[in-house]
């Protein structure tokens, strides 16, 4: 079995790379490789056509490949909560939780990954246009087949090419570590309007061709997934090992710090507040336009893994 991440270099996914690289899929019966496909609406993409069987993702990115939540559904959380942090440049000055400091700056972020971002910013009384905030994809992110988004922001935020970016902690700690960059925002912790946390988190998606074809591998992938939430919460130091199976040698050295702040939000729940929280995000950015019940959008019946 195949399951993909659109950003590898990373601890927006980890949970799902790391069950792949301790052998905790294996353990549950399922003999399961890991490719990066980038960006998430590709990814799901992918897997809507049958040649790959899991996601770990983007919850809220689902409806792209699978419109109104048809033929898509979360099967356990990789970590609760919104996982991405604004990053300014050094230079600017900016404040922790400062939300003005956007005001004419150019930040990157990533497709769909961007729509958190500027419903978090209209939320908190920033308009694009008037404010005069441009979000963009980050120059050089679409240059090759395994892109790693945030290390690619930071680095072009250290060569000047952007004034900020909204991506992931690696990137985010990349970028502060060099002294190129300054935390602004951080949803999962805080900052921004409160219902920000709710707009998505990293889940483990798939296909109800998939539930329905295979309900034990599904079963088997969420059991994985707690194993590895546990493994990681029992010793930190995992997390090192599978960053350098994975990852080049600074940002090996650095993920272990990167998962450890995370650990307080690896829980593989999806709370019906999430469901109703995540929806209505999805509705105003325009990703969905109905109102979904909770059980067209998690298979629950698999629920009762997420404790296990």
């Amino acid at each position: 079995m195949k399951i993909a991440i659109p950003d590898l270099i990373s601890n927006s996914y980890f949970p799902a790379a790391a069950a792949v690289e301790l052998g905790l899929f294996k353990e549950e019966g399922l003999d399961m490789t890991l490719d990066l496909i980038f960006p998430v609406d590709r990814t799901l993409e992918v897997m809507r056509d049958g040649e790959i069987d899991f996601v770990g993702g983007a919850a809220h990115s689902t409806p792209h490949a699978f419109p109104e939540w048809q033929g898509g559904k979360l099967l356990a959380s990789l970590a609760q909560g919104m996982y991405w942090f604004l990053i300014l440049r050094a230079d600017l000055g900016a404040k922790k939780g400062d939300v003005e400091a956007v005001k004419g700056l150019n930040i990157g972020a990533a497709p769909l990954v961007d729509l958190g971002l500027k419903q978090l910013l209209k939320e908190a009384g920033i308009d694009e246009e008037r404010d005069q905030v441009t979000i963009a994809p980050v120059p050089g992110a679409f240059h090759g087949k395994n892109v790693n988004f945030g290390l690619t922001a930071a680095q072009a935020l250290e060569d000047g090419k952007i004034d900020g970016f909204w991506a992931n902690g690696m990137g985010a700690e990349v970028a502060i570590r060099r002294g190129a960059g300054t935390m602004v925002l951080d949803a999962r912790r805080g900052d921004g309007p409160p219902g920000a946390f709710n707009y998505t988190m990293p889940a483990l998606i798939t296909s109800q061709r998939l539930i329905e074809e295979d309900p034990e591998a599904c079963a088997a992938a969420v059991r994985a997934i707690v194993k590895t939430h546990k493994a990681l919460k029992a010793d930190i130091s995992l997390a090192t090992e599978v960053g350098r199976k994975l990852f080049p040698a600074e940002e090996a050295e650095i993920i272990a710090d990167v998962v450890e702040r995370d650990l307080p939000y690896y829980d593989a729940a999806i709370s019906p507040e999430f469901v109703v929280g995540m929806n209505q995000f999805q509705k105003d950015v325009g990703l969905v336009t109905e109102t979904v019940s909770y059980d067209q959008v998690v298979a629950a019946q698999f629920a009762e893994h997420w404790a296990e």
